[in-house]
């Protein structure tokens, strides 16, 4: 069974493009941790909302990529530079 997620950022708009860096630089963590299939940085047409997508073999690879991100020097804070609460979505294949 695949495992996935579909996260929506909303930062504000003098933070956008750093936003969109700090999900790359998150996707790089998530992407070195065996049996991470995917992972995607979106961006809506609007500019109002960046979208992280990403898909796992197994709930353990995709458990691990996150343990990965929670040791890794990278900035995945919710603070102001965001302008509504984050909407974070696990998915599983059927």
């Amino acid at each position: 069974m695949t495992v996935g997620f579909v996260a929506f950022h909303y930062p504000e708009p003098a933070y956008f493009e750093e936003f969109v860096e700090r999900v790359h630089r998150v996707r790089d963590v998530l992407e070195s941790a065996p049996g991470c299939l995917s992972v995607e940085c979106w961006v809506t047409s609007e500019g109002d909302a960046v979208v992280s997508t990403g898909q796992w073999d197994s709930a353990d690879a995709y458990a691990a990529s996150f343990a990965a991100v929670a040791r890794a020097d990278v900035d995945v804070a919710f603070d102001e530079r965001e302008c509504r609460p984050r909407q974070i979505f696990t998915l599983s294949s059927r």
